[in-house]
């Protein structure tokens, strides 16, 4: 396997962690970030620009497997940041047999609360949201017309080592705002990589969910995260006067719970972390929460 890692961020480290394949070429904007992410790939930098899209054509050779985990340009010409400058380059290499895309359960919007699944409408809101969905189609066109299955995986609130509850606990940074009726999925990044692991494996394409078995309220996450270290929970503030960015306070604009079923049945993708709980717990037990 030659896998091509086109944003080599903290899910896509996932990925290569668990994949660990023959080579590795992932790329960042920062060259500070490709001297530190050296030992996991071979780095390069991309920023979406023609001069740095042609300074990695070369290193596309022979590539098998693509990796896709950059945030899609937003605006008017908003959507994807590699096809643009590297399709063509991307289509002429024959030994390429699998895409994997890391897009957001954000692209289906709000849907009160109601169960959505790959079928149902995307409602966009977000500028964010509007541009992801654009660059999902134009990652399935590309996959059609290259004849490559591309694989969309929606992914929900990303957490893991490093980045959970607990670990705003620790920090004094986490916070409990309850706004009623609202809930949120999750997903651990372990889950994510065993995901596109599934994806490469199968050689499967479309629209796949990567989210947890349960939505819940964001303050019964704080509060089950508080219990595990011994700790009091953060007082409960309610959303409508909380002081929020208005980044933050765009995600509770958006309510519903996503069904995983299709990950399961089609990728045959078996969640170890399937609640907050289960992963909460483990990784208290296990100390991989910081």
């Amino acid at each position: 396997m030659k896998l091509m890692a086109f944003g080599l961020g903290y899910s896509a480290k996932a990925v290569l962690r668990r994949l660990s394949p023959e080579q590795a070429v992932g790329t960042t904007r920062s060259a500070a970030k490709a001297a530190a992410l050296a030992p996991l790939a071979e780095m390069r930098l991309f920023d979406g620009s023609p001069e740095a899209a042609e300074a990695l054509k070369p290193a596309l050779s022979g590539v098998t497997h693509l990796l896709v985990s950059i945030a899609p340009a937003e605006g008017q010409d908003g959507g994807d940041r590699v096809l643009p400058v590297l399709a063509e380059a991307l289509a002429a290499e024959k030994s390429l047999v699998s895409i994997a895309y890391l897009s957001t359960v954000g692209v289906y919007g709000d849907h009160d609360g109601a169960w959505v699944d790959e079928t149902s409408e995307c409602r966009p809101r977000s500028a964010r949201s509007l541009a992801r969905v654009k660059a999902e189609n134009e990652w399935l066109s590309f996959g059609e017309k290259a004849g490559v299955p591309v694989a969309v995986l929606r992914l929900s609130g990303i957490y893991g080592p490093g980045r959970n509850g607990l670990v705003n606990l620790a920090e004094g940074s986490a916070r409990r705002l309850v706004k009623p009726g609202q809930v949120f999925n999750r997903i651990h990044v372990e889950d994510i990589a065993a995901g596109v692991e599934r994806v490469f494996a199968t050689g499967a394409g479309g629209l796949f969910n990567i989210t947890d078995d349960e939505p819940a309220p964001p303050q019964d996450v704080v509060a089950y995260a508080a219990e595990l270290m011994g700790v009091e929970p953060p007082p409960e503030q309610d959303f409508e006067t909380a002081d929020l960015s208005p980044m933050a306070r765009s995600f509770y604009g958006e309510n519903k719970r996503v069904a995983n079923l299709k990950s399961k049945s089609e990728l045959g993708l078996a969640y170890a972390y399937p609640d907050y709980r289960t992963a909460f717990a483990r990784m208290w037990a296990e100390g991989t929460w910081r």
